[in-house]
């Protein structure tokens, strides 16, 4: 059976805390985050996916990976700020290919990262996780601006790692953009590792979110429609922990 359509963020909170995930339409996801804040540097925020490094962390080799990273804090009093710039971390229980090492990714640019669009994600995030864990001091947020590059007969993994979780509370990921490729199917599995659900993120600003103690996600490698041209997929992942 379909799920209804969200129009609050408080249907959101009651669907993700019943259960552990949600898949958000681009009209529902822009109209929640418009209510939480401007959108208004929005075209500036999606170029800044076309200037990226390539991931120099890749286990398997890949060079199908750009990355750009940043840290936030969010405090009792209200505010977001952002942290100093720092690795980031995961065990090898969360991320037996790439965890267990300091990864410095190169920052996301200070405009980028102070602008409207992406303040109002962190806003909306924030308000959402709050509804389903009242009382957090602090919030420790990651954010990872992610592009995923396929080529003929190399396809991209958007989860190399394969289906995992990241060791965090929350995490919303955002499609900036989908480029001339088929697949990316995302899949959510409980922790008996049985399928709960799948869904493609497809139009900008269709979103996905989990509860990431209770469900584990992953997603299918992507391949280019036409082989001639560029083919990629943009998202924004963020992530709360709290401290």
């Amino acid at each position: 059976m379909k799920n209804a359509a969200i129009s609050s963020d408080t249907e959101l909170a009651e669907r993700l805390g019943r259960d552990a995930y949600a898949f958000l339409a681009a009209n529902e996801m822009r109209a929640l985050l418009s209510a939480a804040g401007p959108l208004a540097d929005w075209e500036r925020f999606a170029r800044s996916w076309d200037d990226m490094p390539v991931d120099p962390y890749m286990a398997d080799g890949g060079r199908y990976r750009r990355r750009r990273y940043a840290v936030f804090a969010a405090r009792a009093d209200g505010a977001i700020t952002r942290a100093p710039h720092q690795p980031h971390y995961q065990s090898l229980d969360y991320n037996p290919l790439h965890g267990g090492i300091e990864r410095w990714f190169e920052p996301i640019g200070d405009e980028i990262a102070a602008g409207a669009s992406l303040i109002t994600i962190l806003a909306f995030c924030r308000g959402l996780f709050e509804k389903l864990a009242p009382g957090v001091r602090t919030w420790h947020i990651e954010t990872h601006q992610f592009r995923i590059e396929a080529r003929p007969g190399a396809a991209g993994k958007p989860t190399p790692e394969g289906m995992h979780r990241d060791g965090v509370d929350y995490v919303l990921v955002l499609l900036i953009l989908r480029h001339n490729i088929r697949r990316g199917t995302t899949s959510i599995h409980d922790l008996a590792r049985h399928r709960l659900g799948s869904f493609t993120l497809t139009d900008p600003f269709d979103a996905a979110l989990v509860h990431d103690a209770r469900v584990y996600h992953g997603v299918t490698p992507v391949e280019p429609k036409d082989p001639a041209l560029p083919a990629f997929r943009d998202v924004l992942v963020v992530t709360f922990k709290r401290q």
